[in-house]
């Protein structure tokens, strides 16, 4: 019996050995793997950080707006048109039409009333009344001042972002009174400068039309990244989440987009850098996307239209590039990794292109033989 309890406690110590053994093996093994997840976490938060306090830097849209007087005219004219116009309209409805409304027309009657009629009839024409006039206000209103507050506010904005970056640039250091040799060596200078902006100037019809085409495929991937936005906001539980993550990216990348084509950075570099970079450009998104996230669609859209521009020249004053490298070098060359933020817009408009019918090259040829 002793032999017989010594050999299954002999089993269960070597047993308890080896499970122990195993344990130690796993957790050497996910060890490295957890510290190298948390120190992913702390890079994307620094990041994330870093971008939500340069699109809080709204300090520099009143140096801008000090600096240059058509910048001041075009933030002027958005914020009139957005914020006192339109949204103030939609105050005026919620607080004197919709009320009066509900006080010619009620919703109910009184005991006393109820007991003299005979049916509800008038209660029903009373709401039937109430949601025509407010349609017709709508639609006589204020779905076409969204449509020409629209338009109007994109050219604006492009004109906000030229300004802005005019204004960014460093001014050429100048003497008051130069000499007769400056003169004429600023004059020299001059002509080489004119001559070399007249040769470094992109003459060439190809690039103009590689040009409008990233255009226009920039334009029809960030719709279709919208589509995905809104599709993510109706998943149960996790919607909201999502949907405030990926409109944080897309308010980023239109408030950096003005800034980088009148840089000339061609669309690869653009998409390239943003994802690179997807810790930063997510939290330069939010607080654009917490001013609205709150409202209801129209409040939200008039609230958006007046603080963009706003964002739109911090994005224009931000050096988002050396911001990145000045972390990535606090980590010694270890960084986050790519994100494909728009692999599914791309894959999705891609598809819609491949199914446009476009003719192979050997017809076209035969066609121009003929």
């Amino acid at each position: 019996m002793k032999r017989n309890l010594l050999g299954a406690g002999g089993i269960n110590f070597f047993s308890l050995t080896r499970t122990k053994q195993r344990v130690n093996s796993v957790m050497e093994n996910i060890g490295p793997l957890i510290r190298g997840y948390l120190t992913k976490l702390k890079q994307a938060s620094v990041l994330w950080v870093e971008g939500f306090r340069e699109a809080c830097c709204l300090h520099r849209v009143v140096i801008y707006c000090l600096r240059s007087r058509q910048l001041m005219i075009r933030t002027g004219q958005c914020f009139l048109l957005n914020g006192f116009i339109f949204l103030g309209s939609i105050f005026i409805l919620r607080s004197l039409i919709i009320p009066t409304l509900q006080w010619i027309l009620p919703f109910g009657v009184s005991d006393v009333e109820q007991d003299l009629c005979f049916s509800h009839m008038p209660i029903r024409l009373y709401a039937f009344l109430r949601l025509g006039l407010l349609q017709l206000i709508y639609g006589l209103w204020f779905y076409p001042l969204y449509i020409f507050s629209f338009i109007l506010s994109t050219i604006w904005y492009n004109d906000i972002a030229q300004f802005g970056l005019t204004v960014t640039e460093t001014p050429r250091s100048t003497n008051p009174t130069p000499s007769n040799n400056n003169k004429k060596e600023a004059s020299t200078s001059e002509n080489t400068t004119q001559t070399h902006t007249h040769v470094d100037k992109p003459t060439d019809l190809g690039r103009v039309m590689i040009g409008i085409a990233e255009q226009g495929y920039s334009l029809l991937l960030l719709t279709f990244f919208f589509l995905e936005v809104y599709l993510t906001g109706l998943v149960p539980y996790i919607g909201k989440a999502l949907n405030f993550i990926l409109l944080s990216w897309m308010y980023a990348y239109y408030c950096f987009e003005y800034k980088w084509n009148f840089s000339g950075l061609s669309l690869d570099k653009r998409l390239d850098f943003f994802e690179s970079n997807w810790a930063f450009f997510a939290g330069f998104g939010s607080p654009c996307v917490l001013a609205i996230f709150f409202f209801s669609p129209l409040v939200s859209y008039g609230v958006m239209a007046v603080l963009f521009p706003m964002f739109v020249l911090t994005a224009a004053g931000s050096d988002a590039e050396s911001v990145v490298n000045s972390q990535k070098m606090k980590w010694r060359g270890q960084e986050l990794g790519k994100l494909p933020i728009f692999y599914v817009a791309d894959k999705l408009l891609m598809r819609i292109l491949s199914l446009l019918p476009v003719e192979p090259q050997g017809q076209t040829s035969d066609k121009k033989a003929l």
